[in-house]
């Protein structure tokens, strides 16, 4: 069974990807208007919107966008390359 955005229930395991790079473990704790309130392992928690929250780990590693695909992101013309 594969969960979609915005049916983890409180208690689901799920996944999160931090600064693009680090996929971490959570544990859902609240969901309340489209926001979940999760909860690291290790400790302390945020609140995200559910298409940051993935079922699996392997999902949310395939999520994480390459440096060619940053590249393609908007760049101020106050950002230069030296």
């Amino acid at each position: 069974e594969v969960i979609r955005m915005g049916n983890f229930k409180p208690g689901d395991k799920a996944f999160i990807v931090e600064s693009n790079r680090t996929v971490r473990e959570v544990t859902v704790i609240r969901h309340s208007g489209g926001m979940y309130l999760i909860r690291f392992a290790e400790g302390g928690g945020i609140q995200v919107r559910g298409h940051r929250l993935f079922v699996s780990q392997e999902e949310a590693a395939a999520s994480i966008q390459t440096d060619k695909e940053m590249s393609k992101r908007y760049r101020s013309p106050y950002e230069y390359e030296h």
